[in-house]
């Protein structure tokens, strides 16, 4: 096995010899014997050492992996001081091999599929080379299926509609290395090769460059290329959509859609009635299970505490059932406005907003002592700085008066699922990348941890681990817009890796764990027998990087070398409540496509996170993050929610679509999500190839 070992062997240089571990194998048979013969006191010496060696290979694996990482980084650091190499400064270890086995005349396609440029035996040329005298021979869908097989991965509009930049064209294909022949035979160093990312062409008409840039070392092979180039132009076929996955047979997925933020608004009426009933028929007719509403705080228990008005809802409701559509119900204890997507605005109820103006603390705030007014901080759950109540039995009481208010819906069975509020949109999360604060995508966000409240709880921990002087939050982390190399607390071996890091982090996620631990605690007793569900945020962006930085401000522990969904996953699992995650119709390279230097990879965080839910043995539905009109996203949804050769049968339990409106009833985009719904339902669908 070939080991990056500088300086002496790796086992030498953390003292292991290979003596010690023949005594030790020799001590372990003796141990063996007496065992058998049934000595217990060699059976009690037996297990402290198995324990002693469990500890030590922990320790060792510790060792390697730093050290295997710190090889990595002066290995990185190095080729691009020395190498000319043009890649970004925050460039993984993936693009590093990439740039290496394109320089030395590889092909690198974007899923990593790697093989000799001047191979014709492998995968077939993506583009082809035609006199430019000539017309083109008429291409049929077999031919051009062999010329041009698509890249796994790219999913946006056609090729043949959109510019490439040479960049791109870098890893289309093999016949890269001719359109490197004729722009630039001289061939010269890496750094004054490097093409801005701006710089494009488009994709059927490639200039066809002067011999000017001929070098007298290319010989008669440069000429002779020289002159191809002269009456040679690149026409690219645009590949056809592959085959589509028949879902003809597979699992019952159902299908709900997310009615407007507005349709009940503040003064208890449902809002545009008739247009609402007119627009819930056509999705009953196209399958549609049911819908989501949002039952906001703001709207129910507006003016004094513990006066609910649900009237509004009620009418709503009696149109739902009247259709013969399930029910999804939020409890949303959130505000609405502010937020991507956000038409209306419904803030708090104004009897907290008037506790909010004399006690501010009682809101998250951020380093700069800015207060985010979207929801309440979790540091109130067991403080009665709510006219004697706490926030938990706020919530607690509005969920009570809910399930009393609509009993007839539950024992129906109308109302098929409970989602509770738990955070910033009602997702499980801090407001850490509020845009009112000034965010936008794709900075890390911050840490929403500076109430007093939470300051309290923090210096609490810190006594508790002996260390006082952790009792602050740090103060290198940036700021909304920050990238995380730009940052000394998120920065590759920065301080989010420290002890004293490691603690806050710790602290910080575990104030969100105990948070959920406590609604759903008394949304269990609430709603005893029904199904609840929590919402998770996919933060997908910087998920590439070793810190995952946008997930950390937002509470997530997930940086490369930790788990943290299985926590949320367990404390769901407690209370016996399904996990609601998004974004489940990105894909990757689009979003490397759009903005590459987010270094987002929501395919992979999707991934984890489903994966994490399903090994925990708990139900998995997901929603849209962003509005989706078209197959692609319908179709990557269909792969998450239905995973294809899963060996153990794993697929979603439900899927609700972001959102009504009236774009999604226009004719195309109709026929695009009847279809849609008619896989996920897993019926045949007529037209399988696009």
């Amino acid at each position: 096995m070939l080991r990056l070992d500088p300086g002496g062997g790796e086992d030498e240089a953390m003292g292991i010899k290979e003596e010690d571990d023949d005594e030790d194998e020799d001590d372990e048979q003796e141990e063996d014997y007496l065992v058998m013969a049934g000595d217990e006191q060699a059976e009690e010496q037996q297990q402290r050492r198995r324990g002693g060696r469990a500890r030590e290979e922990k320790e060792r694996t510790k060792l390697r992996e730093r050290r295997r990482r710190a090889i990595t980084g002066r290995i990185l650091a190095g080729l691009r001081r020395h190498g000319n190499y043009s890649l970004r400064v925050r460039a993984d270890i993936n693009e590093v091999v990439a740039a290496l086995a394109r320089d030395a005349g590889w092909v690198v396609l974007p899923d990593g599929t790697t093989f000799p440029s001047s191979s014709h035996s492998q995968t077939p040329r993506p583009a082809m080379l035609v006199p430019v005298s000539a017309a083109p021979p008429p291409i049929s869908s077999a031919s051009a299926s062999a010329l041009a097989p698509p890249l796994r991965g790219i999913v946006s509009s056609p090729l043949a509609a959109r510019p490439i930049s040479r960049r791109a064209a870098a890893v289309a294909g093999p016949s890269y290395s001719a359109l490197r022949s004729c722009s630039s035979l001289s061939s010269p160093p890496r750094a004054a090769r490097a093409v801005p990312e701006d710089d494009a062409s488009p994709l059927l008409a490639v200039p066809v460059p002067d011999d000017h840039g001929m070098g007298a070392q290319d010989g008669d092979a440069g000429k002779q290329a020289g002159a191809a180039c002269a009456t040679t132009a690149v026409v690219a076929v645009a590949p056809p959509r592959p085959p589509e996955r028949d879902f003809a047979g597979t699992p019952y997925v159902p299908v709900y859609v997310m009615l407007p933020l507005g349709v009940v608004n503040v003064s208890g009426e449902v809002a545009d009635a008739d247009e609402l009933v007119g627009q819930l028929r056509v999705l009953k007719a196209a399958g549609v299970d049911g819908v989501m509403v949002d039952c906001w705080w703001g709207n129910v228990e507006a003016q004094r505490p513990q006066e609910y008005n649900w009237t509004g809802y009620k009418r709503l409701f009696q149109m739902i059932r009247e259709l013969k559509l399930k029910l999804q119900v939020v409890m949303s204890f959130h505000e609405c406005g502010g937020n991507v997507g956000d038409d209306v605005s419904i803030p708090l109820p104004e009897w907290v907003i008037e506790i909010g103006r004399s006690n501010p603390d009682i809101y998250f705030t951020d380093r700069e002592g800015r207060r985010n007014t979207e929801c309440l901080s979790w540091g109130i759950d067991k403080e009665r700085v709510l006219q004697g109540r706490t926030a938990v039995e706020v919530y607690f009481d509005f969920m009570r008066s809910f399930r009393v208010a609509f009993d007839e819906y539950f024992e129906d069975g109308i109302i098929s699922e409970i989602e509770v509020g738990l955070g910033a949109c009602g997702e499980l999360r801090y407001p850490s990348y509020a845009a009112n604060h000034g965010w936008k995508y794709p900075g890390i966000g911050e840490f929403q941890c500076y109430d007093r409240y939470l300051q309290k709880n923090l210096r609490k921990a810190a006594e508790a681990r002996g260390h006082t002087i952790w009792a602050r939050s740090p103060d290198n982390a940036g700021h909304y817009n920050s990238e995380p190399n730009s940052t000394g607390f998120f920065c590759d071996g920065g301080d989010y890796d420290s002890y004293y890091g490691r603690f806050f982090l710790n602290w910080y996620s575990q104030v969100l764990l105990d948070h959920a631990d406590r609604v759903l605690m008394l949304a269990r007793l609430a709603f005893e027998g029904s199904a609840i569900a929590v919402k998770v945020s996919g933060i997908h962006w910087w998920y590439k990087t070793a810190s995952h930085a946008a997930e950390l401000t937002a509470g997530f522990y997930n940086p490369c070398n930790r788990d943290g969904y299985a926590p949320i996953v367990t404390v769901l699992k407690k209370h016996g409540a399904a996990l609601n995650f998004t974004c489940v119709e990105l894909r990757t390279m689009a979003q490397h496509e759009v903005f590459p230097e987010a270094l987002a990879d929501p395919e992979g965080l999707v991934w984890q996170v489903l994966n994490a839910a399903w090994d925990a043995g708990i139900p998995v539905a997901s929603e849209n993050a962003l509005p989706c009109y078209d197959r692609d996203g319908f179709n990557k949804t269909l792969e998450n929610a239905k995973p294809r050769n899963d060996p153990d049968g794993r697929h979603l339990f439900g899927f609700t679509y972001l959102r009504l409106c009236s774009v999604l009833f226009e004719k195309p985009n109709f026929m695009e999500f009847e279809r849609f719904v008619k896989r996920m339902h897993g019926e045949a669908v007529l037209d399988l190839q696009a």
